[in-house]
């Protein structure tokens, strides 16, 4: 891989350095400034494949560089691992929602420091993979169950970095923190009857509703597959989900999303169980959002048969 580390301790990027020397195929290049990394990105021919960012520097913090390098085209999908002497939730919320993919705290735990290197190393090869498939089959219908990233959108990340994430959060920070997620209804309608592009489009249409309905909460949101994206807040109560189901509906409403004409119908969503994250970790979170997703999930189509048996009754009436 080729990887741009800016931080402005050059002792840290003398280890960043030592590091990558000691694994086969990584190049490092070292910036001391978000500026510096700015003014690299614009001249290098041969893109970088991933980033590691120091959260706090002087100027322009890694946070912000972070924000900056997603809008740039080539990079909106290019694993960020932010570097970070702090333990505090609002800074790696912060960074998350910037385009953070992972962090890794100061000082290091080199042998962890390797393994983060080698997921990395492993997404990115990836993503090239996924990349030229879809380039092959641009013309193809998205997989359903597939874990889209939708990008551009306010605190919309990847299902990757949501994981990474909740992963890395002590039970601790994670203490007011809820869960829960928001399925489309009859999702399959849209895979089945619209382009791969208008699909991709509808869900960051979507996506962007949520997250402005969710903004006062100040959700993570990703984008899990089979029509469902799972939210994340900070909330010391239980949501109100069926209100936020309402508030989101009516927002649709108001967005007047009509996808690819009048094939299919205009989203609506369903939203399943809050699920409290408090004293829970590893297998305990993931578990977590497999049951709100199942929720949301099991809500869209409860609501679906409903309308179904109606229409079956009006039809014999």
């Amino acid at each position: 891989m080729k990887i741009l580390s800016v931080d402005d301790d050059p002792i840290i990027l003398g280890i960043l350095g030592q590091v990558f020397s000691t694994m086969d195929d990584h190049v490092m290049v070292a910036a001391a400034s978000a500026q510096d990394a700015l003014t690299l990105l614009e001249q290098e021919d041969d893109p970088f494949d991933c980033f590691f960012l120091d959260i706090r520097m002087p100027g322009m913090d890694g946070t912000a560089l972070a924000g900056l390098i997603r809008k740039i085209k080539k990079y909106e999908a290019a694993p960020i691992l932010m570097l970070t002497a702090m333990s505090e939730t609002r800074y790696i919320d912060g960074a998350f929602a910037a385009g953070a993919t992972d962090y890794v705290s100061k000082p290091f735990d080199l042998k962890e420091l390797r393994a983060r290197v080698n997921v990395i190393h492993q997404l990115v090869q990836s993503r090239k993979t996924t990349s030229k498939q879809a380039a092959n089959n641009a013309n193809e219908q998205l997989d359903f169950a597939a874990q889209i990233d939708l990008h551009d959108i306010d605190r919309v990340i990847s299902m990757d970095a949501m994981k990474n994430y909740l992963a890395q959060l002590s039970r601790t920070a994670l203490f007011g923190s809820t869960v829960f997620a928001v399925t489309l209804r009859n999702p399959a309608s849209y895979f089945d009857r619209l382009s791969a592009d208008n699909v991709r489009l509808l869900l960051a249409d979507v996506a962007g509703v949520i997250s402005d309905t969710l903004s006062y909460r100040h959700a993570l949101i990703s984008y899990a597959g089979n029509g469902t994206y799972v939210c994340v807040t900070e909330s010391r109560g239980r949501p109100d989900t069926a209100a936020i189901a309402d508030r989101i509906n009516l927002n649709l409403n108001r967005a007047g999303i009509i996808p690819d004409g009048d094939t299919v119908m205009p989203p609506r969503v369903s939203v399943g169980v809050a699920v409290r994250l408090a004293w829970k970790s590893g297998e305990q979170i993931l578990g977590s959002l497999v049951t709100a997703q199942t929720s949301a999930e099991k809500a869209a189509g409860e609501h679906e048969r409903l309308n179904y048996d109606l229409f079956d009754m009006e039809e014999i009436a």
